[in-house]
């Protein structure tokens, strides 16, 4: 088996690989050729935190994955990461387990690259502002995918602690020193979202972020931080008045709170849900028809995007000598 370390995984793969992989595994789901059973998440109360488990089958490629994520927010109280993941890699035709990997940054990439994607086929094509609302571990993720699918000129970053914004103004700038557009920090939810063409909802909230009224028309939204069914980012009137898109319709029937709250206060149902993601990208549902329509890409989060990009880790270590190599 292989070990593979964060710091193994950011010398062979990037965002722009993220995205391709991405991309061809949702294309793969609609084909057929992908069994992910829905997530087992394990509440820890006493700890506000959550366990997940995520099993996937890639049968066109011939892999089977594991991921454990475990969140919990209350981590920084003792300086420990409040998301902490790893992937079992299995080998499905022979059944060896081959690779044991960090996934604390792969969940950070795959998800920022689900909504990448998202925006690639459901964002303006000139859309050039982001507003990000929430700054913790996900955001620099979800702002490295739209910075290679929209030419971005401003964000602004919303954060409830103020510091976390700031914080995460001078990563990007370091990140992006050859960048030559504004980020600015702003103080409310709404003002970010006024004066946004795409919007990025990063948070564990359990109550709308902003209120629809603050959404110009033609904006995007990605909302993937809720992924349980009591928490949301958005509120009702705002899904009443988007062209909703899931990653899995099953994921978001399960544990999708930003649509299933509406469903149960009889504002919303399914039935007006426009599309999964994977519909559109081969094309029996359109993305964006008109610069006036609001988009909601809603993602939970599903397993076969981490077996995809594991997959892809996996061989390129490999063929580099990169890695642990252990004995079970």
């Amino acid at each position: 088996m292989l070990i593979l370390s964060r710091e193994n995984i950011e010398q062979i793969y990037t965002m722009k690989d993220c995205l391709e992989d991405v991309e061809h595994v949702f294309r793969e789901h609609m084909q057929g050729n992908v069994t992910t059973p829905v997530r087992t998440a394990v509440d820890h109360p006493k700890y506000d935190a959550t366990s997940l488990y995520m099993p996937s089958y890639l049968a066109s490629d011939d892999y089977v994955a594991v991921k454990i994520i475990s969140i919990f927010p209350q981590n920084h109280k003792h300086n420990i990461k409040s998301l902490q993941s790893v992937i079992v890699l299995t080998e499905a035709k022979t059944g060896q387990h081959v690779a044991m990997m960090d996934a604390s940054l792969l969940t950070v990439m795959r998800t920022g690259a689900s909504s990448g994607v998202a925006t690639k086929y459901l964002a303006a094509e000139d859309a050039d502002s982001c507003a990000v609302l929430g700054c913790g571990a996900q955001s620099l993720g979800q702002i490295q995918a739209v910075m290679e699918v929209r030419a971005l000129r401003h964000i602004y970053l919303y954060n409830r602690t103020r510091a976390k914004a700031d914080e995460m103004k001078q990563s990007l700038l370091a990140l992006y020193p050859d960048w030559h557009g504004e980020i600015t920090v702003v103080e409310n939810a709404d003002e970010a979202v006024s004066l946004a063409r795409i919007v990025i909802c990063s948070t564990k909230a359990t109550e709308p972020l902003f209120a629809a009224s603050s959404l110009r028309p033609g904006t995007h939204i990605n909302a993937i931080g809720a992924f349980l069914p009591h928490m949301r980012e958005v509120d009702s009137a705002t899904v009443q008045t988007s062209k909703v898109v899931v990653d899995t319709l099953e994921g978001a029937e399960h544990e999708a709170g930003d649509l299933l709250i509406p469903i149960a206060e009889q504002e919303w149902s399914f039935a007006q849900l426009h599309a999964e993601l994977g519909e559109i990208l081969i094309e029996q549902k359109p993305g964006r028809e008109n610069n006036a329509e609001i988009t909601l890409y809603k993602s939970v989060g599903v397993a076969y995007l981490d077996t995809a990009v594991a997959k892809t880790v996996y061989e390129r270590a490999k063929a580099a000598g990169i890695g642990t190599a252990v004995s079970l």
